[in-house]
């Protein structure tokens, strides 16, 4: 199977596994975030159960994560037999191994003060050991490993985002963009903010008035202004450049608020076009107006 192909089952299955401290919770936080249906510390017994329910949910659960380690306890020997058997049922599966080196995965049980699992009351480097031998087998079958020893959490985010989602391409961070009008406060969750208050106000013209900025003469009058013309040139180059960035430093979803007066006019005209900028650029978008109804209510927009 092709990555990020879903198989005549409907599912996309990944298995999480890898030695303890080297990084799983991280991994499958990355991959719920690009809208895995994800669960941790499955018995292995229960994988195939587990994959046909996906199966039989109607698309409802196309892509699932699933992490199986030592946690299992005498469950986890049964692992490989468990994938073979997903296998002969026709699920196509990918293994992700994560490992690391004795040194860092030491480090990071001192950093938790957690016990091993294998060495609950000895020397963590024994545990560590120990498991190293018990998950040979499975990292030889593995189809992707990542040495997360020199990987922060963030790096090891965008290493199984891109290693998972990459048909998803920009579209693994999702966008909301929100108009709004400042007599109503600012979006508090923005993370972006852009004030169009300096255009032109279509609110001045009786016939646009009682229209919002989704109807095609506001869209018209907004952007017929030079003004116009060059912000938006320069703002949507401004994105285009900013944008990647934020999906390079792991960040799964952006809050791009855009406002005027009431919410009414230029900032929901500016959002549908910068919305649609970023549709065509793949991004996940979610346009959302705000304010409009409130206008509607009989607030005065200006």
């Amino acid at each position: 199977m092709a990555r990020n192909e879903i198989d005549d089952k409907g599912v996309e299955l990944i298995v999480i596994t890898g030695l303890s401290g080297a990084g799983r919770t991280q991994a499958m936080q990355s991959l719920e975030d690009q809208g895995f249906f994800c669960v941790d510390n499955l018995p292995p017994t229960f994988l195939v159960k587990f994959a046909e329910l996906c199966a039989q949910s109607r698309g409802k659960v196309s892509k699932a994560a699933i992490v199986c380690d030592l946690r299992g306890g005498e469950f986890f020997s049964s692992l490989s037999e468990a994938l073979s058997n997903l296998e002969k049922e026709g699920f196509h599966l990918e293994v992700l191994f994560l490992d690391a080196s004795d040194e860092t995965l030491i480090r990071r049980y001192k950093e938790s003060r957690r016990r091993h699992p294998l060495s609950p009351r000895g020397r963590v480097l024994d545990g560590i050991q120990a498991e190293r031998q018990q998950l040979e087998e499975l990292r030889i079958r593995a189809d992707n490993i990542i040495d997360t020893s020199n990987l922060s959490s963030q790096q090891l985010c965008s290493q199984v985002a891109e290693l998972f989602c990459k048909s998803q391409g920009l579209g693994q961070m999702a966008i909301s963009v929100i108009s709004f009008g400042f007599k109503y406060g600012i979006p508090m969750d923005a993370d972006l903010i852009m004030d169009v208050r300096f255009l032109p106000n279509p609110f001045y013209v009786e016939t646009l008035r009682p229209l919002t900025g989704e109807h095609t003469l506001v869209q018209e009058y907004v952007f017929g202004n030079p003004m116009a013309q060059k912000f938006m040139e320069k703002y949507l180059d401004l994105l285009e450049y900013i944008l990647p960035n934020y999906v390079q430093e792991g960040k799964n979803h952006l809050a791009i608020g855009i406002g005027c007066t009431g919410g009414q006019h230029r900032s929901v005209a500016i959002a549908e076009r910068v919305g649609q900028f970023l549709k065509e650029r793949n991004y996940a978008i979610n346009v959302k107006h705000r304010d409009v109804a409130n206008n509607k209510k009989g607030g005065t927009a200006r």
